[in-house]
């Protein structure tokens, strides 16, 4: 009998949205997921979005306060269980960011008492060790690790693409140096990366995602398959976030694709870069740093896709299989 677990539902292209997704492919023979919808992307007018998600979502979460079963939640409505629901709940920390926050001043106080309420979880996974690092110095001792996975069947058809065939598709000439900067949106670094590349004979920057920031370059926004063929053709990769991330599943899907990638040590992405000996970028000196990496893609590709197609759904699985059926 499969035992029943809880989340919000795993719609959007988010890193975040992608491994509850995965999580619940990878769980699915021993797991009913029951969801509750997320709402908190659908509004147009970012201020105060998380106070209307909450306030919309109170009643579905009502709906649950007798059920049985696990949650596994990564979402502010925590704070809307109550202390026997979260006894129960394994919580999904990707990050923490107040530059993303769209309902401040309120929203950071609500983060704080979220981080109070973490003591309470069965247990509290996050993506990268400086995240583990992060919850452990205010007092959550409960934590562990599951890094993002990957579908490595998936990758090793992308990594047998023809490469000339993708360049030729994304208008990129044999002499160009593709760089890929990763999705093009807010605090993502892709307007320190264009600009410090800028008049570069031979250098295109490249992304991918939503475009929220109107990048006027070379952009696409496009569906998975074109998504890898894109990577496939790219030479570089460069990961100039602003922002704290978890453990960026576009910087490590660069690398698994080929991709030398300059990558600046940020909160888990200085985990990522670490794990796959990647160089920081140095803006002064970027496009000789770009030539350097594109010359060394045959002689490091091999080292960085060793240290993570370990994390493979087999991986992935167990280790989230193994939790869950402790939790329960």
């Amino acid at each position: 009998m499969k035992r029943i677990v809880y989340s919000m539902e795993p719609v959007g292209r988010t890193g975040g949205r992608v491994y509850l997704r995965m999580l619940h492919e990878a769980t699915a023979d021993d797991v009913e997921w029951r969801t509750v919808p997320d709402h908190k992307r659908t509004y147009r007018v970012r201020r105060w979005r998380k106070l209307r998600h909450l306030a919309r979502l109170a009643p579905s979460i009502r709906t649950l306060h007798g059920t049985t079963g696990t949650f596994v939640w990564d979402d502010l409505s925590l704070l809307l269980f109550t202390p026997e629901m979260r006894a129960r709940t394994v919580f999904l920390l990707h990050h923490y960011e107040p530059l993303q926050h769209d309902s401040a001043p309120v929203e950071a106080m609500l983060w704080e008492h979220l981080f109070r309420m973490l003591p309470q979880c069965a247990a509290v996974v996050c993506v990268a060790p400086y995240w583990a690092e992060f919850l452990r110095a205010r007092g959550i001792r409960n934590v562990r690790v599951i890094y993002n996975a990957f579908d490595m069947t998936e990758i090793e058809r992308a990594r047998g693409f023809d490469r000339a065939e993708c360049r030729a598709e994304f208008d990129l000439p044999p002499d160009a140096i593709g760089v890929y900067a990763g999705k093009a949106v807010h605090w993502k670094g892709i307007e320190e990366v264009s600009a410090a590349l800028a008049g570069g004979p031979r250098l295109r920057v490249i992304t991918s995602g939503s475009n929220t920031i109107g990048f006027d370059g070379a952009h696409y926004d496009v569906e998975r398959e074109r998504y890898l063929r894109l990577l496939c053709a790219c030479d570089v990769g460069v990961f100039l976030p602003r922002m704290r991330e978890g453990w960026s599943r576009c910087a490590a899907e660069a690398l698994l694709l080929g991709l030398p990638c300059l990558i600046r040590p940020v909160a888990g992405l200085g985990d990522l870069a670490t794990l796959t000996g990647q160089p920081a970028p140095d803006l002064g000196r970027l496009p000789t740093q770009v030539r350097e990496r594109a010359a060394t893609r045959q002689a490091e590709a091999k080292a960085a896709y060793e240290a993570l197609a370990r994390f493979d759904l087999n991986y992935f699985g167990n280790a989230w299989g193994d939790l869950l059926a402790q939790v329960a």
